[in-house]
């Protein structure tokens, strides 16, 4: 592609100028060229799909202390700055034409955004190099996938997205015009510890209409590293205007009689369970964090956009972990962000081992007993402290399933919260829409002293999507019902939940999810039926006790099954009254959020009538 903009640019090599004029996308080049422009980089390089380019990365960021060496070859580490240990609600914001307001979204006039921000950028490249990386959200070729462009100053952030995503200059040189999402990003000036000094200007925008991010200021990978979050604001926008799904789903497969294999997407707010249950050491791991479901022959076809796993570190031990525990203790690569140092190996809260009593960690040199500018106790790690490592490091990894073009059949949703009172440990939803709304939109999550500081406060989490929402959460819904509707084959929908409890005590162990997939599974294929009642299908006894005893090797007690599967007819109706007030707030509510709220609730007060306040399912 020959360019005089390129061609007259110093900071363009002729290295460098030689990889990007193999690829005929005039948009791409303007959209470089804009930025060079703006945010002024001493020089530009585009990273291929090379195993030299990406050992380049890995280097780079080693010298330029992105990262630190650890006592394994193959492991890193990686420190943001103090202030910049997560996603920054109030700083981000989603940019809408006009100033449009959206429910539960904090937005911002389009054209103003974009002046405040690239005002923001001029300049902010001097002295480093511009960072530009092809990728693929889904297999390579697949038509199910999209593609995106990430330009970056950080060697960790580009890393971690080489680490996470599949690169794909290559599609982009042999397929002229591709259509892409586009992720801007800066690191900003760093202090002496190479992380973020101007948190006070950190901003993340997402520019909907323009299918782009621009975050600046900032380290912290979920606003950083485009593909992953920072995507996904933009696909669920794009998903909605199409007509199919971009979910916060994993994706897994759980193995059924004869080598059967049933595919599951699943969502769950952050602690409820959903990387360790797509984890579970039985079954077959697809991708933990982010799912594209579309139509095809009118089937849910399903794929992870990922190729790796960027996961929360906090409380992962050898017992309770063991599938995540060893990789982490594997010698395979590994970045591990905000964690506790101390001679060349790291630590976290809840690992189940001694920890040191002095290192480094986010806050700088730790010794037990820190405190920080607000004299608050400064912990080992932070709790938001993460790893990041590739699918192909996991031994229950379904290859096949992660790179199958046409994706893999959906013939299962699971949606989970945090609820010590209301929801049984798994139920089906009676359809299609009565799961999408009373088991999706309905979650809510119970806040626990470790990370609020105030237990059992609920909080609404429609879908687990609401702290990545870019549209009106009406409008989301009616895309999930129209979708079904044009389903031959609808995956069945479940509600599940990890932490029921009685008397201030789990009535499940961590395990137990092994048995609610497993028949979960056998539900997909009608070998077991189910009781009937008003939220949905649950366990029979007789079920169960084989499964937990196969599995487990537990022995299940008639007693253990009524405490967890009694319907808990009050609770449940004060819930269900809770979300209807929520959609009624909201003007562009379906019609069918509150048929089927309304339709259990009369099913619940029924129930009530003629069981009480609970209803044992040895009545049923």
């Amino acid at each position: 592609m020959k360019n005089s903009v390129l061609e007259n640019t110093e900071v363009f090599p002729i290295s460098e100028l030689n990889k990007i004029e193999l690829i005929d996308n005039k948009e791409l080049l303007e959209f470089v060229t804009h930025y060079v422009d703006l945010m002024k980089p001493s020089s530009v390089y585009f990273v291929t799909d090379s195993k030299e380019d990406y050992e380049l990365i890995r280097k780079k960021s080693l010298d330029n202390g992105e990262e630190r060496q650890l006592k394994s070859s193959n492991h890193t580490y990686h420190f943001d700055n103090y202030y910049d240990q997560a996603r920054d609600k109030e700083n981000t914001k989603v940019l809408t034409v006009g100033g449009e307001k959206l429910p539960f979204i904090n937005t911002m006039e389009r054209d103003s955004g974009i002046s405040e921000i690239e005002n923001l950028m001029k300049g902010i490249m001097k002295g480093r190099t511009m960072l530009v990386g092809f990728f693929s959200l889904g297999p390579k070729d697949s038509p199910l996938s999209g593609k995106a462009v990430q330009i970056t100053d950080s060697y960790y952030v580009m890393h971690s997205e080489m680490m996470l995503y599949r690169t794909d200059y290559e599609y982009f040189v042999k397929n002229p015009g591709t259509d892409f999402l586009r992720f801007v990003h800066s690191q900003g000036e760093v202090d002496s510890r190479k992380t973020t000094k101007n948190i006070k200007s950190r901003r993340v925008f997402f520019d909907l209409e323009g299918e782009r991010s621009l975050s600046i200021n900032t380290q912290y990978a979920g606003n950083t590293v485009g593909l992953k979050k920072l995507a996904f604001r933009l696909t669920i926008s794009k998903a909605l205007r199409e007509g199919w799904l971009a979910e916060h789903m994993f994706l897994m497969g759980v193995n059924g009689k004869e080598n059967r294999v049933t595919y599951f997407t699943g969502a769950f707010p952050s602690a409820c369970g959903k990387t360790s249950t797509c984890m579970v050491p039985s079954e077959r791991i697809v991708g933990d964090d982010l799912v594209f479901i579309r139509i095809k022959e009118g089937n849910a076809r399903g794929i992870n956009l990922e190729s790796g796993v960027f996961g929360i570190i906090d409380g992962v031990n050898r017992e309770d972990d063991r599938t995540i525990w060893e990789v982490l203790h594997s010698n395979d690569e590994v970045i591990f962000s905000n964690v506790l140092i101390n001679d060349g190996s790291p630590y976290w809260n809840g690992m189940g081992v001694a920890i040191p009593d002095n290192g480094e960690n986010h806050s700088g040199p730790w010794k037990k007993g820190n405190k920080d500018l607000e004299s608050k106790e400064i912990p080992a790690s932070h709790k938001n402290a993460r790893f990041t490592v590739k699918l192909s490091s996991f031994k229950g990894l379904d290859k096949g399933a992660l790179e199958n073009k046409e994706g893999v059949p959906v013939e299962g949703i699971i949606f989970g919260g945090r609820d010590s009172d209301t929801w049984p440990p798994v139920c089906e939803a009676l359809s299609w829409d009565h799961g999408v709304v009373n088991k999706g939109a309905s979650i809510e999550s119970e806040s626990t002293a470790a990370s609020i500081g105030k237990i059992g406060v609920r909080t609404f989490n429609a879908m687990s999507i609401m702290e990545f929402l870019s549209v009106d959460l009406g409008k989301y819904l009616q895309n999930y019902i129209e979708f079904g509707s044009k389903l031959v084959k609808k995956p069945l929908i479940f509600a599940v939940n990890y932490f029921l409890k009685e008397r201030d005590t789990f009535l499940n162990d961590k395990v137990d999810k092994a048995v609610w997939l497993k028949w979960m599974e056998r539900r997909v294929h009608g070998e077991v039926e189910a009781l009937s009642t008003p939220i949905g299908f649950i366990p029979k006894y007789e079920d169960l006790k084989p499964l937990f005893q196969n599995i487990l090797n537990k022995n299940y007690t008639k007693e253990q099954y009524e405490n967890q599967f009694k319907i808990r007819v009050a609770k449940l109706i004060e819930k269900d009254k809770r979300i209807r007030e929520v959609y009624s707030g909201m003007k562009t509510t379906p019609p069918q959020v509150f048929k089927e709220l309304d339709d259990e609730i009369t099913r619940l007060n029924r129930a009530k009538l003629q069981y009480g306040e609970e209803l044992s399912p040895f009545k049923l």
